[in-house]
């Protein structure tokens, strides 16, 4: 079944996202090989270049590595994975605070709400 893609943000960075989503929720364990770029393409229905960008953006921050003609490897040095969780986090917290933001809810609203204990 094909992904589904935000028009706001570039299909690539979507795709990096949940690539690296998938590595750091142990679905690619550490030093295993990723799925092929015309594997990806296919499953998510996007041309191979747009898998090739998302992957090279990966293995610009080091979370994935490549083996020549072999493949994609997931890193398992646990300093980079738990930078980019770490970011991951970040930016889940950003998206959810700016669409409170707009809906809006105050910080004291979703403090009362955090305290609750109902999630």
């Amino acid at each position: 079944m094909a992904w589904k893609f935000e028009a706001e943000t570039p299909v690539y960075l979507q795709i990096e996202r949940k690539i690296c989503a998938d590595i750091l929720s142990g679905k690619y364990p550490a030093d295993t090989q990723l799925p092929s770029v015309r594997q990806f393409a296919v499953e998510a229905s996007v041309n191979p270049n747009t898998i090739q960008k998302a992957l090279g953006e990966l293995e610009d921050t080091g979370i994935v590595y490549s083996k020549g003609t072999v493949g994609r490897f997931v890193t398992g040095d646990e300093n980079i994975l738990e930078q980019e969780r770490r970011k991951a986090k970040k930016r889940v917290i950003e998206e959810f605070l700016k669409s409170s933001v707009s809906l809006g809810i105050t910080k004291q609203e979703i403090i009362d709400y955090l305290n609750e204990g109902d999630i």
